[in-house]
C-alpha cells in the first residue's frame, strides 16, 4: 500500500470522492483548496480531502473507501496516514458525517468523540434527499479528536 499526496487533476478521481460526498458541487466547495490523499494498493482504493480549519484545527471533509473494499482496513490506514502527517501542527481535528451507524462506529472505534451537530444541514445544502441505509440525512454530526493522543 501506498498514500500519495495529489496536487494536479484531483477530479480524476471523482468517482471514489462521491462515494464520500453524493454531489459533486459540495466536492467542488473543498476540492481545489483542500489537501489530496490517495490510498493506492495497485489501484486506487481510498481518498482523503482535509483542510485547515483554524490555525490548529484541521477538518476532514472527505474520506472514502471504493464499496469493494470497505471495511478491510484502508479507511483506518488513512486516517493513521492523516494524524502522522498533522500531529506535529494541528492540534484537533474534526470530522462531519451523517447519522449513519457505520460511519459513526468507525470513526469512534478510531478515537473520535462527539463534539457537535449542525442541523437540517443535508436538507438546506444539497439539492436533492440523501440516504444511507434506507435513512434521509438531515443532520450533520461533527466528531473530533486531539492530535494529543498520538
Amino acid at each position: 500500500m501506498q498514500i500519495k499526496e495529489i496536487t494536479d487533476n484531483k477530479k480524476q478521481y471523482l468517482e471514489l470522492l462521491l462515494v464520500g460526498d453524493e454531489q459533486e458541487s459540495m466536492i467542488d466547495k473543498y476540492l481545489q483548496n483542500g489537501t489530496m490523499f490517495v490510498l493506492f494498493d495497485d489501484n486506487p482504493r481510498a481518498v482523503c480531502v482535509v483542510m485547515q480549519k483554524y490555525p490548529t484545527v484541521l477538518e476532514i471533509k472527505n474520506l472514502a473507501v471504493a464499496p469493494a473494499y470497505q471495511k478491510r482496513g484502508y479507511g483506518s490506514y488513512m486516517l493513521n496516514h492523516i494524524f502522522k502527517t498533522y500531529k506535529n501542527t494541528m492540534n484537533t481535528i474534526l470530522v462531519g458525517t451523517g447519522e449513519n451507524e457505520n460511519t459513526i462506529s468507525f470513526y469512534i472505534k478510531n478515537g473520535f468523540v462527539y463534539s457537535h451537530k449542525i442541523e437540517n444541514f443535508f436538507v438546506e445544502n444539497y439539492d436533492r434527499p440523501i440516504f444511507e441505509n434506507g435513512r434521509q440525512l438531515k443532520d450533520m454530526i461533527y466528531f473530533k479528536l486531539s492530535f494529543k493522543q498520538f
